[in-house]
């Protein structure tokens, strides 16, 4: 009998070779009439560096800097793209982290980027061995590679983020698999800065667009960028569906200073107030992902439980190889340590219950967590605390209902935070977050000992607890405008390809689309690119109202 799993994939196959066919016809179709009509270019070029959001078929972020690309040709600016042709020994999305030995798949990756710039002027780097790095790192203990610096450039800061992404783990493990991929990415990093060098005398670009900013290569780009004085920009997906977030700083971060002048009219906040009721009942996406396809409410054994204790306190976690976490700490040196505290104090707070909720993309299929909070809760023998319990990443249960009925809720990064504050719940945070950046939307108080001094007089206090009012504007303001001045719409042009999560196809649409002067977002993103300003929207997102 046939194997249905395995004619499931067949079909899969099929169907992503098919969509990316179709595609791959619509990029070179459009890139050849933007040719065409692309006035002769002048000036300096704008540089773009994205290899590590795709090897074979368009992500969105891939999308997003290709489309910018092609709408900067049409206005005459000339641009350039640093492209990879085999010049990483292992890369981010060619790495098998059960098998350091097996090659990335580089004929399918560079098939792909010569379609993508097709007609497009761009250098190509390979990888050629350097003899005397390969010396230099050689005989280096695991400690020494995290801190290895080459000609000033510290390598090994910037690929252990990247190896912790791809091991999908914070600490990583002193083990042969490790190190042999940490030297990959070493050696890599070095061949990429060599041909950046290169590539920056060469064409001397007046500015570089590079995708996330974290991940090794581009991150390595952007060091060296940002050391010759070159204005670097960095771009993600955004909050709306198929939406970009671009920024002067760092795109992982997501921050979004709002203007001291931004008052809410009472047609935007009833919009709000129609987008947060859905987002409460889990009805949104975020980069193809819909996290709460079968939310559920609180059962009644959660609540007989929790009627025995004086108050609720729930604790949201982060997964925590995600690149955002490099912003993150700033009281506690990871996450892990903030739980292992937190688990003390609930210890010394019996008359508490804490919940413990694990973040439901730390479970997700392909990218699950191998240093995870449901194994942290395991060695800690957490359901063996009275008080305690864990509510893992695939449990459907409310944490909107949750908050409802909390004290306050503890967080270190996560965004429920914010949602928190709006659902009239306070917030006390334990990590640099990008919603309070610039605006207090919780409590981040400066130190440890602040922080446990807030942390108790939240425990102690008989006091019925609600955020202040500052706190609550600012997080429908800031929430707000993530949504739609932040969040640049992409709709026009792409759409989901229904065949790979998180990757688009082209829409159909003239190269005329892509004029400054037929699309808000790409007039934004030019000014900011060029001008320097800031890429947020002068009016809301048509899109999206």
């Amino acid at each position: 009998m046939a194997d249905p799993q395995r004619i499931e994939r067949i079909k899969n196959g099929i169907r992503w070779r098919a969509t990316r066919l179709r595609n791959n016809h619509a990029i070179r179709a459009l890139a050849k009439q933007i040719n065409i009509n692309a006035p002769a270019p002048q000036g300096r070029p704008v540089a773009f560096f994205n290899t590590s959001s795709r090897l074979g078929s368009m992500s969105l972020n891939a999308a997003y800097s290709l489309l910018t690309s092609w709408s900067l040709r049409l206005s005459g600016i000339p641009i350039v793209n640093f492209a990879c042709q085999a010049g990483m020994t292992r890369c981010i999305h060619g790495t098998t982290k059960e098998d350091p030995s097996r090659l990335p798949p580089c004929k399918e990756c560079i098939a792909q980027s010569k379609t993508n710039f097709k007609h497009s002027d761009t250098f190509f780097f390979q990888y050629v061995e350097d003899t005397t790095f390969e010396s230099a790192i050689h005989d280096l203990s695991f400690e020494a590679l995290e801190s290895f610096t080459y000609n000033n450039l510290p390598l090994g800061r910037i690929c252990r983020s990247s190896l912790r992404w791809v091991m999908r783990r914070y600490h990583l493990e002193n083990t042969p698999e490790t190190i042999t991929l940490f030297k990959h990415y070493l050696r890599s990093g070095w061949n990429i800065a060599q041909n950046f060098n290169h590539f920056l005398d060469q064409y001397n670009p007046k500015s570089l667009v590079v995708f996330n900013g974290i991940v090794y290569p581009e991150a390595i780009a952007r060091f060296i960028a940002q050391q010759h004085g070159i204005p670097v920009i960095s771009h993600e997906v955004s909050l709306q569906p198929n939406s970009a977030f671009f920024t002067h700083h760092e795109a992982t971060f997501r921050a979004s200073q709002i203007p001291d002048d931004f008052i809410m009219t009472e047609e935007q906040n009833q919009r709000f107030n129609e987008y947060f009721s859905k987002r409460t009942r889990g009805q949104f996406k975020m980069a193809g992902v819909t996290f709460w396809k079968d939310i559920q409410g609180l059962n009644e054994d959660f609540l007989e439980r929790a009627a025995q204790f004086k108050q609720i306190v729930p604790v949201f976690t982060n997964v925590i190889f995600d690149t955002s976490q490099e912003h993150a700490n700033t009281i506690f040196p990871h996450m892990f340590a903030w739980l292992d505290f937190v688990y003390e104090t609930a210890k010394e707070n019996p008359e508490t219950l804490f919940v413990f909720r694990a973040h439901p993309d730390e479970a997700r299929p392909g990218k699950a967590s191998e240093e995870s909070v449901a194994d942290w809760a395991k060695q800690k023998n957490l359901n063996q605390l009275a008080n305690a319990i864990f509510i893992g990443p695939n449990e459907p249960l409310n944490s909107y209902e949750l908050i409802s009925r909390s004290k306050f809720t503890m967080i270190y990064t996560s965004t429920i935070g914010l949602e928190s504050t709006l659902l009239n719940t306070p917030v006390l945070c334990a990590g640099k977050s990008y919603f309070n950046e610039y605006q207090p939307v919780v409590h981040f108080p400066a130190d440890l000992s602040a922080y446990k001094e807030q942390l108790e007089d939240f425990l102690l206090t008989n006091e019925k607890l609600s955020p202040p009012l500052e706190h609550k504007t600012n997080a429908k303001k800031f929430l707000y405008y993530q949504l739609y001045y932040s969040s640049l719409p992409f709709g026009k042009f792409i759409e989901e390809d229904n065949a790979w999560r998180g990757y688009v196809k082209l829409k159909k649409f003239s190269w005329e689309a892509l004029l400054p002067e037929h699309s808000d977002t790409m007039q934004i993103i030019q000014d900011g690119i060029l001008n320097g300003k800031d890429f947020v929207l002068a009016h809301e997102a048509l899109e999206y109202l």
